[in-house]
């Protein structure tokens, strides 16, 4: 089975069994998350397909908390000739790891 579900701002494609890092939820390592805004489901070769509008009500995706993290530094650079000014800001962005449990 596969799923496109929406978290974070985002639409992910998901299967079941797999990694998948997503904006930051609040739980902790160890922790059930249950994703309800399902978008769609299908079978692996596309046979049952079941399209929300725009979520499926009857759906949720349970997926295991594996680590809360946080990304790769992002260096930001802002710069302007002749008037001395220069600023450079580093970012890192928090996220959730999951692994995907029933679809």
């Amino acid at each position: 089975m596969i799923a496109i579900i929406k978290t974070g701002g985002k639409q992910y494609i998901i299967k079941e069994g797999e990694m998948l890092k997503i904006e930051k939820l609040p739980l902790n390592a160890g922790d059930v998350a249950s994703l309800t805004e399902v978008l769609l489901t299908a079978d692996d070769n596309g046979e049952h397909v079941e399209i929300g509008t725009p979520t499926l009500s009857n759906k949720v995706i349970s997926a295991e908390v594996i680590e809360q993290g946080r990304g790769k530094k992002v260096t930001v650079i802002k710069y302007k000739p002749k008037v001395r000014y220069r600023r450079k800001v580093g970012h890192r962005q928090p996220f959730t790891k999951l692994k995907i449990g029933t679809v």
